[in-house]
């Protein structure tokens, strides 16, 4: 049977990652993503065809990126690699690597990992969040991947927080034009300025600073907490997902997990809510993992 090549092209890293039929990893390689189109191209190419030299056997491959590819023209939006936006990529290395490759974004690929053989495996609808120096999300159901009609799907931290209070009005602009995107609340820097104010753009000392009393801290997880359980209840309320796994850095937060539900309770139209809110299993792998599934298992 085949293995398979997942890739996971980032910013700064680009990581491919080989599962054994089994789903077991046989190969791991991380090296930095080039600043340039055609080095992104050539080192892709590199990696997988050295892969698979120590394989002694030719792979499906798999690419998660940090954008989608239009379904009007076939080219790169929205990816923050922005060497990436505006060329045919799944075209380009598929020709360079003499094969059909599939791309999809890292977002959906995270959930797909997770609802695969992750925290959410076996659930049929899921939805992954990513809460890092960005925020997104995924949907898997029954297993595949929900991209929709223009390949949008899943792109929730572009839509705006929902029954915002007064104090939260006007709504903050963001870099993609509107203002209120959930982006803007609920990433890590916007959880760094809201304790710390706008310079600031690291969370990761906010918990143990909230455990040692300090009240900036303390209220702006809180805040961070009430404003995300807004946006899951709205979600919520248009997939009723069997799972939500979280990733990204905000994933540890672990009083999320306690919280949310209470939370998210009094904006769900429903008599019963009992969500299931988790962390994700496989970390920073997920995005990896969930690229090489985008291809099942061959014989």
């Amino acid at each position: 049977m085949t293995h398979r090549i997942g890739i996971d092209l980032g910013g700064t890293k680009t990581e491919i990652l080989v599962l054994a039929p089994d789903g077991t990893e046989t190969l791991r390689q991380r090296i930095p993503t080039p600043p340039d189109y055609p080095g992104v191209i050539t080192a892709i190419t590199s990696l997988v065809t050295a892969a698979e030299a120590k394989l002694g056997q030719t792979c499906t491959v798999g690419i998660g990126i940090p954008g989608s590819i239009s379904p009007a023209n076939g080219l790169v939006r929205n990816a923050n690699s922005n060497a990436l936006n505006g060329h045919e990529f799944d075209s380009d290395l598929g020709a360079a690597l003499n094969r059909e490759i599939r791309v999809a974004n890292d977002a959906n690929c995270f959930a797909l990992s997770e609802a695969s053989d992750g925290a959410a495996a076996g659930a049929a609808i899921v939805f992954g969040v990513i809460l890092g120096t960005g925020c997104g999300g995924g949907i898997v159901v029954n297993g595949q991947i929900l991209e929709g009609r223009h390949r949008i799907a899943g792109e929730w931290g572009h839509t705006p927080l929902p029954w915002p209070r007064p104090d939260e009005l006007p709504l903050r602009p963001c870099w993609c034009g509107q203002t209120g995107c959930l982006e803007t609340y609920l990433a890590g820097p916007a959880l760094a300025a809201e304790a710390d104010g706008p310079a600031a753009r690291d969370a990761t000392q906010l918990p143990a600073r909230a455990a040692a009393g300090d009240q900036r801290a303390t209220a702006a997880l809180a805040t961070h907490a009430e404003r995300l359980a807004r946006a899951l209840a709205a979600i919520s309320c248009i997939l009723d997902p069997d799972v939500i796994v979280l990733g990204g850095g905000l994933s540890n937060l672990t009083h999320l997990y306690t919280n949310l539900p209470d939370l998210m309770r009094p904006h769900i139209f429903s008599d019963i809510f009992t969500p299931k809110i988790v962390p994700n299993h496989h970390g920073d792998s997920s995005g990896v993992r969930g690229a090489a599934w985008l291809w099942p298992l061959s014989k």
